[in-house]
């Protein structure tokens, strides 16, 4: 069998690279993206010293979910006041990174509302200007520092709607992994952001887009999250069990970089968007459900699922269920406030959604 992986990304990965940040800048005029929070870390100065004269601005007000509204102005100071910038330094979680990957890509204008506009069309295009993107998450989870995705939502009343930016142009350049930062993260966005990573590596498994090489990444990283997010929840200052967590992010963003998320991603829209989940909840609280719908529908597909369960496949939903029982996730729509007919809706529609047709039991509806 023929296979092709392709993830552009030159990553740095361990404990203290952050310290190898100036050197993948080179001096280039560098516009600093991340979130609020990140001042009172002490993490904001900490940049503010390495880059010294490079560094020509910082947004720091990035929010969760990136959204029309948010992003308009600060996507218009970007293309109009820092016409000289050559780089941008995305640093945060993913909301953080894929605010970045909407700053990246410049319209003729310099207008949000024409970005929004392209976006709706759900097709390629070339960009009329992008700016390079250097990313370093301080969240274990969302994969965004080696994909070249970002969620853009649109909360408008009457017109909700989620949009994708996915261009060959939206890749980041590099990656810079260090665990350390995870480190000061409380304890439900650590908990988000790992069952995140479980999402991402159980979607490209399940998935229409798979190959051995994604395949190799996914398996892992599942594996890893399995054991080491419960250890983690009880001790959250552990540098070892930070890295393992990091580590095992970074290979599912490595896995569904090249195949998309499918079933549980799509599901997980509606869940963020009306009902105000947090997306590493939304997406995996559906998991051991998508788990038994995608058990039989290809015996290739199970024969990768059953490396990452100790037990006999047959039994992996329930014992995904278990796990998220243990990490305190309830798997019930219905603890949602989501009712049963509400979620069979929503289960159809994700079924015919762009990521949910990526999903290998789409038959089994």
């Amino acid at each position: 069998m023929n296979t092709n992986y392709h993830n552009p990304v030159a990553i740095t990965f361990g404990a203290g690279t952050l310290a190898m940040l100036p050197a993948l800048i080179a001096s280039r005029k560098t516009v600093l993206v991340t979130f609020p929070e990140a001042a009172g870390f002490g993490l904001t100065k900490r940049i503010q010293d390495m880059l010294g004269n490079s560094l020509i601005a910082i947004e720091p007000d990035t929010v969760a979910n990136p959204d029309v509204a948010s992003l308009t102005g600060m996507y218009q100071r970007f293309w109009t006041q820092y016409t000289d910038a050559e780089l941008i330094v995305a640093v945060g979680g993913g909301s953080a990174l894929d605010t970045a990957k909407a700053l990246m890509v410049g319209t003729p204008s310099g207008k949000f509302s024409e970005l929004v506009t392209l976006l709706a069309t759900g097709k390629p295009f070339t960009p009329a200007r992008v700016k390079p993107l250097i990313t370093v998450p301080t969240t274990a989870g969302t994969g965004s520092e080696v994909t070249p995705w970002a969620t853009v939502w649109d909360r408008t009343p009457g017109a909700q709607k989620k949009y994708s930016l996915h261009l060959k142009e939206t890749w980041p350049e590099a990656a810079l992994i260090d665990p350390e930062l995870t480190l000061s993260l409380p304890a439900g966005p650590t908990l988000a952001a790992g069952l995140d990573a479980l999402s991402h590596s159980l979607e490209s498994i399940w998935n229409v887009n798979a190959n051995p090489i994604s395949d190799t990444h996914a398996i892992s990283a599942a594996r890893e999250v399995l054991t080491t997010l419960p250890l983690l929840m009880k001790d959250l200052r552990n540098p070892a069990l930070r890295a393992r967590m990091s580590l095992a992010a970074l290979k599912a963003g490595l896995a569904f970089s090249n195949t998309k998320t499918a079933l549980a991603h799509s599901i997980s829209y509606d869940m963020t968007l009306n009902h105000g989940l947090p997306h590493g909840i939304a997406c995996s609280f559906t998991l051991p459900m998508v788990l038994g719908r995608a058990v039989g529908a290809d015996p290739q597909r199970d024969a990768v699922l059953a490396q990452v369960f100790d037990c006999p496949l047959a039994e992996a939903p329930a014992a995904l269920k278990a796990f998220l029982d243990t990490v305190g996730v309830s798997t019930d729509f219905a603890s949602y406030g989501v009712d049963k007919a509400e979620a069979d809706q929503m289960i159809h529609k994700a079924l015919d959604g762009v990521r949910g047709k990526n999903f290998i039991g789409v038959a089994a509806r």
